[in-house]
């Protein structure tokens, strides 16, 4: 859609940015009847949201986050069935090779319940997932967690809503925001509610926001292989250092002696941060990752020390002599030392949304209807006849 130069349109709702949030918010607008635009700046959706994973790890999330990646998981099952897209229900499966491992699994099993966390042995775990027999002592398997690919979910979304009505206005900056109003590079937009969905690039339109809270820019080490693996990878695999990162599994008693162990044995994971992890999409390949660096700014330049640990950790993991690479690239994301969330109203009717984390494919789907839920301005959620 091309926006008139001095366009007079007016919008129930405005939302900015076209990644999985502000997808997200798009699609309950719809639901609830609204008029909706969603403008960005790029041709599509580029971003976070084709860069990761693909995985909805809904299980160790606490908080307000685990309240929003329950409400999300359901969404996401809604949202493949009507749009067509690759999603499963494969749950995830962690990998325990170390006892302090294995003793985080246990203690995070026993909080969250067997309908949420079930141990694996060492032979179930090795029935399950494709990883060198050497060193294993078991795991985990967490059955509700989901499973998309994240190169089509997004921007098959994307396409989907805008065959039921939704609005885009690709390659349009948004210049301005204030109540009642977007301004962009392509005219003045009228809304009623107005949604900033900008992940890392919040601070161009609120950096006082940005400041605040101290967001800065994650980039992150990713790969995308094609290794020969003793049978397919059908689940989400984390590992120990997956242990770490999500909020349910660090708050479990074992887990500084499992840093203080995995900072011994491998202090360069501990430099880069690694969150040794993998998904393997519909086509059979593998996707690597991550590692995490912060910054205001996102550099392009991408270290190869980080690609090499990638690689010779998967290696070890999976028993494999040869990892062949078929594409490397960078992901950046919002990072917030001290919270998970922006959700900030700024001025009536306009909310700033943004996962300070990289959980956004976990909780998007499920933050949109508590937006609208708290938006000064719902009654004026309507249709424009």
């Amino acid at each position: 859609m091309n926006l008139p130069h001095h366009s007079s349109r007016r919008y129930d709702v405005v939302v900015v940015g076209a990644g999985i949030v502000g997808l997200a918010h798009a699609y309950e607008g719809l639901r609830q009847g609204a008029r909706v635009l969603v403008i960005d700046q790029a041709t599509g959706v580029t971003g976070a949201s084709v860069r990761n994973f693909g995985h909805a790890c809904l299980t160790p999330q606490t908080g307000i986050a685990a309240g929003f990646a329950n409400e999300a998981r359901n969404r996401w099952l809604e949202l493949a069935d009507q749009v067509g897209f690759f999603a499963r229900e494969s749950g995830t499966t962690i990998v325990a090779r170390r006892e302090e491992e294995l003793a985080v699994l246990q203690e995070f099993t026993a909080v969250a319940g067997p309908e949420h966390s079930r141990m694996l042995t060492a032979d179930e775990l090795l029935a399950k997932v494709p990883v060198a027999t050497e060193g294993v002592l078991g795991g985990a398997w967490l059955p509700a967690d989901l499973q998309v690919d994240p190169r089509e979910a997004a921007p098959e979304i994307a396409a989907w809503l805008a065959t039921q009505g939704v609005d885009f206005a690709w390659r349009t900056r948004v210049a301005a925001v204030s109540s009642g109003h977007v301004e962009t590079t392509r005219g003045t937009i009228a809304a009623d509610m107005i949604v900033v969905a900008t992940n890392h690039d919040l601070d161009r339109l609120y950096p006082e926001i940005a400041e605040r809270i101290g967001i800065v820019r994650c980039r992150l080490h990713m790969l995308k292989a094609a290794p020969t693996l003793r049978m397919p990878l059908a689940t989400p695999l984390l590992t120990g250092w997956s242990l770490l990162r999500y909020s349910g599994f660090a708050a479990q008693p074992s887990a500084p002696a499992l840093r203080e162990r995995l900072a011994r044995e491998q202090p360069a994971g501990i430099s880069y941060d690694l969150n040794q992890m993998y998904t393997s999409p519909p086509d059979g390949s593998l996707i690597v990752g991550d590692t995490h660096e912060r910054s205001i700014d996102s550099p392009p330049f991408q270290s190869e020390a980080g690609f090499d640990l990638l690689i010779g950790e998967t290696k070890t993991l999976f028993g494999l002599t040869d990892l062949p690479v078929l594409e490397r690239w960078q992901g950046v994301y919002a990072s917030a030392p001290t919270q998970e969330f922006v959700l900030e109203e700024p001025a009536p009717g306009v909310h700033v949304v943004t996962v300070a984390t990289g959980i956004g494919m976990t909780t998007a789907l499920g933050i949109a209807p508590h937006t609208f839920a708290r938006s000064t301005t719902a009654s004026a959620v309507r249709t424009l006849v």
